[in-house]
Protein backbone atom coordinates (compact mmCIF):
# COMPACT_ATOMS: atom_id res chain seq x y z
CA UNK A 1 0.00 0.00 0.00
CA UNK A 2 1.48 3.36 -1.03
CA UNK A 3 1.79 5.75 1.91
CA UNK A 4 -0.88 8.51 2.18
CA UNK A 5 0.32 11.74 3.73
CA UNK A 6 -1.86 12.69 6.49
CA UNK A 7 -4.77 15.72 6.34
CA UNK A 8 -3.68 18.64 7.48
CA UNK A 9 -5.54 20.10 10.22
CA UNK A 10 -6.20 23.56 11.19
CA UNK A 11 -7.90 25.00 14.52
CA UNK A 12 -10.84 27.36 14.22
CA UNK A 13 -11.89 29.65 17.17
CA UNK A 14 -15.22 30.88 17.26
CA UNK A 15 -15.81 33.11 20.60
CA UNK A 16 -19.28 33.68 21.81
CA UNK A 17 -18.62 35.21 24.39
CA UNK A 18 -16.85 35.70 27.89
CA UNK A 19 -16.04 31.83 29.13
CA UNK A 20 -17.65 30.70 26.50
CA UNK A 21 -15.26 29.46 23.25
CA UNK A 22 -15.19 26.51 20.51
CA UNK A 23 -12.40 25.41 18.79
CA UNK A 24 -12.68 23.01 15.77
CA UNK A 25 -10.92 21.57 13.15
CA UNK A 26 -10.84 22.85 9.63
CA UNK A 27 -9.23 20.40 6.74
CA UNK A 28 -7.13 21.76 3.99
CA UNK A 29 -5.28 21.41 1.38
CA UNK A 30 -7.31 18.38 -0.68
CA UNK A 31 -7.15 17.66 -3.61
CA UNK A 32 -10.79 17.30 -3.90
CA UNK A 33 -11.67 20.84 -3.05
CA UNK A 34 -15.32 19.60 -2.97
CA UNK A 35 -15.19 16.61 -1.09
CA UNK A 36 -12.53 19.32 1.23
CA UNK A 37 -15.66 21.81 1.66
CA UNK A 38 -18.21 19.02 2.83
CA UNK A 39 -16.02 17.96 5.56
CA UNK A 40 -15.56 21.22 6.89
CA UNK A 41 -19.41 21.84 6.53
CA UNK A 42 -19.99 18.61 8.25
CA UNK A 43 -17.72 19.45 10.51
CA UNK A 44 -18.99 23.14 11.51
CA UNK A 45 -22.35 21.70 11.30
CA UNK A 46 -21.76 18.99 14.32
CA UNK A 47 -20.19 21.67 16.21
CA UNK A 48 -23.26 23.87 15.68
CA UNK A 49 -25.14 20.72 16.91
CA UNK A 50 -23.38 20.32 20.12
CA UNK A 51 -24.11 24.04 21.02
CA UNK A 52 -27.56 24.17 20.06
CA UNK A 53 -28.02 20.57 22.48
CA UNK A 54 -25.99 22.15 25.13
CA UNK A 55 -28.40 25.86 25.02
CA UNK A 56 -31.52 24.06 24.71
CA UNK A 57 -31.25 21.14 27.50
CA UNK A 58 -31.54 23.89 30.23
CA UNK A 59 -33.66 26.41 30.57
CA UNK A 60 -31.25 28.42 32.90
CA UNK A 61 -28.01 30.39 31.60
CA UNK A 62 -25.07 29.43 30.01
CA UNK A 63 -21.92 30.04 32.49
CA UNK A 64 -19.04 28.86 30.97
CA UNK A 65 -19.13 26.87 27.59
CA UNK A 66 -15.74 25.28 25.93
CA UNK A 67 -15.54 23.63 22.31
CA UNK A 68 -12.72 21.18 21.44
CA UNK A 69 -11.62 18.33 19.72
CA UNK A 70 -9.75 15.43 19.08
CA UNK A 71 -8.02 13.74 15.91
CA UNK A 72 -8.15 10.00 16.12
CA UNK A 73 -6.59 8.69 12.92
CA UNK A 74 -5.11 10.71 10.04
CA UNK A 75 -3.39 7.90 8.02
CA UNK A 76 -3.98 5.33 5.52
CA UNK A 77 -6.56 7.63 4.17
CA UNK A 78 -8.75 7.82 6.88
CA UNK A 79 -9.84 10.78 8.93
CA UNK A 80 -11.34 9.92 12.09
CA UNK A 81 -11.87 12.91 14.57
CA UNK A 82 -14.06 13.50 18.02
CA UNK A 83 -15.76 17.22 18.74
CA UNK A 84 -16.68 17.25 22.54
CA UNK A 85 -18.43 20.56 24.21
CA UNK A 86 -18.53 21.21 27.86
CA UNK A 87 -21.08 23.63 29.37
CA UNK A 88 -21.93 24.96 32.74
CA UNK A 89 -25.17 26.50 33.05
CA UNK A 90 -26.26 28.85 36.72
CA UNK A 91 -26.43 27.06 39.26
CA UNK A 92 -25.97 23.73 37.81
CA UNK A 93 -24.82 20.19 39.94
CA UNK A 94 -22.04 20.18 37.83
CA UNK A 95 -21.69 20.72 34.08
CA UNK A 96 -22.66 18.57 30.98
CA UNK A 97 -20.29 17.39 28.32
CA UNK A 98 -21.20 15.91 24.98
CA UNK A 99 -18.89 14.15 22.32
CA UNK A 100 -19.84 13.45 19.00
CA UNK A 101 -17.06 11.67 16.21
CA UNK A 102 -16.91 11.94 12.51
CA UNK A 103 -15.15 9.12 10.34
CA UNK A 104 -14.40 9.88 6.70
CA UNK A 105 -12.96 7.33 4.37
CA UNK A 106 -11.01 9.86 2.03
CA UNK A 107 -10.42 7.26 -0.72
CA UNK A 108 -14.13 6.90 -1.16
CA UNK A 109 -14.95 10.38 -0.25
CA UNK A 110 -17.41 8.75 2.35
CA UNK A 111 -18.61 9.64 5.62
CA UNK A 112 -19.26 6.61 7.33
CA UNK A 113 -21.63 5.05 9.96
CA UNK A 114 -21.19 2.21 11.95
CA UNK A 115 -23.01 -0.20 9.55
CA UNK A 116 -20.98 1.48 7.30
CA UNK A 117 -17.84 -0.62 8.68
CA UNK A 118 -18.97 -4.11 8.30
CA UNK A 119 -19.66 -6.53 5.30
CA UNK A 120 -23.64 -6.62 4.20
CA UNK A 121 -25.92 -8.42 6.81
CA UNK A 122 -23.17 -8.59 9.23
CA UNK A 123 -24.90 -9.15 12.49
CA UNK A 124 -22.40 -6.44 13.65
CA UNK A 125 -24.64 -5.18 16.57
CA UNK A 126 -24.75 -8.20 18.35
CA UNK A 127 -20.84 -9.44 17.91
CA UNK A 128 -19.65 -5.91 19.03
CA UNK A 129 -22.22 -5.69 21.77
CA UNK A 130 -20.84 -9.51 23.02
CA UNK A 131 -17.23 -7.82 23.27
CA UNK A 132 -18.50 -4.98 25.03
CA UNK A 133 -20.49 -7.11 27.23
CA UNK A 134 -17.10 -9.10 28.21
CA UNK A 135 -15.16 -5.73 28.94
CA UNK A 136 -17.85 -4.84 31.32
CA UNK A 137 -17.36 -7.63 33.38
CA UNK A 138 -13.92 -7.75 32.91
CA UNK A 139 -13.49 -3.86 34.21
CA UNK A 140 -16.12 -4.75 36.60
CA UNK A 141 -17.95 -1.62 34.87
CA UNK A 142 -21.18 0.02 37.45
CA UNK A 143 -23.79 0.08 34.85
CA UNK A 144 -27.34 2.23 35.59
CA UNK A 145 -28.98 -0.67 34.14
CA UNK A 146 -28.26 -3.91 32.39
CA UNK A 147 -26.39 -4.05 29.22
CA UNK A 148 -28.33 -5.46 26.50
CA UNK A 149 -26.90 -3.90 23.49
CA UNK A 150 -25.48 -1.12 21.21
CA UNK A 151 -27.66 1.08 18.63
CA UNK A 152 -26.96 0.26 15.16
CA UNK A 153 -25.38 4.18 15.28
CA UNK A 154 -23.97 3.57 18.55
CA UNK A 155 -21.15 6.95 18.57
CA UNK A 156 -17.50 5.58 17.28
CA UNK A 157 -14.68 6.67 16.28
CA UNK A 158 -11.22 4.83 14.69
CA UNK A 159 -7.45 5.19 16.29
CA UNK A 160 -5.08 3.24 14.09
CA UNK A 161 -5.75 -0.74 14.20
CA UNK A 162 -8.86 -0.08 16.97
CA UNK A 163 -12.05 0.60 16.43
CA UNK A 164 -13.69 2.23 19.83
CA UNK A 165 -17.14 2.01 20.63
CA UNK A 166 -18.42 4.63 23.27
CA UNK A 167 -21.56 5.86 25.15
CA UNK A 168 -22.56 9.29 26.49
CA UNK A 169 -22.74 10.68 29.64
CA UNK A 170 -25.47 9.06 31.94
CA UNK A 171 -26.44 6.41 28.50
CA UNK A 172 -24.94 3.09 29.99
CA UNK A 173 -23.25 4.50 33.58
CA UNK A 174 -23.20 6.67 36.27
CA UNK A 175 -22.29 10.75 35.81
CA UNK A 176 -18.77 9.66 37.68
CA UNK A 177 -17.93 7.17 35.36
CA UNK A 178 -17.23 9.75 32.30
CA UNK A 179 -17.70 8.68 29.15
CA UNK A 180 -17.56 4.52 28.64
CA UNK A 181 -15.34 3.54 25.68
CA UNK A 182 -14.80 0.00 24.52
CA UNK A 183 -12.07 -0.63 22.61
CA UNK A 184 -11.90 -3.09 20.08
CA UNK A 185 -8.94 -4.61 17.60
CA UNK A 186 -10.02 -4.91 14.15
CA UNK A 187 -8.81 -8.35 14.55
CA UNK A 188 -11.43 -9.82 16.42
CA UNK A 189 -13.90 -8.48 14.38
CA UNK A 190 -11.79 -9.26 10.73
CA UNK A 191 -14.28 -11.71 9.71
CA UNK A 192 -17.08 -9.38 9.33
CA UNK A 193 -15.73 -6.05 8.54
CA UNK A 194 -15.56 -4.49 5.57
CA UNK A 195 -12.17 -5.52 3.89
CA UNK A 196 -12.48 -2.49 1.68
CA UNK A 197 -13.47 0.18 4.03
CA UNK A 198 -11.41 2.26 6.81
CA UNK A 199 -11.24 -1.12 9.31
CA UNK A 200 -10.36 -3.08 6.42
CA UNK A 201 -7.26 -0.61 5.37
CA UNK A 202 -6.19 -0.31 8.76
CA UNK A 203 -5.67 -3.56 9.21
CA UNK A 204 -3.56 -4.38 6.90
CA UNK A 205 -0.18 -4.72 8.28
CA UNK A 206 2.51 -2.55 6.71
Amino acid sequence: MPVSFPVKIDTVTFRIGPKKIIYYPEVKGMKNITFERIINQTISSVTQQLINQQVGNMPTTVEEMIGYYEIKNNQREVLSLSLSNYTYHYHAAHGMTYIKSLTFDLQKEKLYELKDLFKPRSDYVNRLSSLISEQINQRNIQLLNSFTKIKPNQDFYIADKTLVIYFQLYEITPYAYGFPMFPISVYDIQNIIDENGPLGRMAVNN
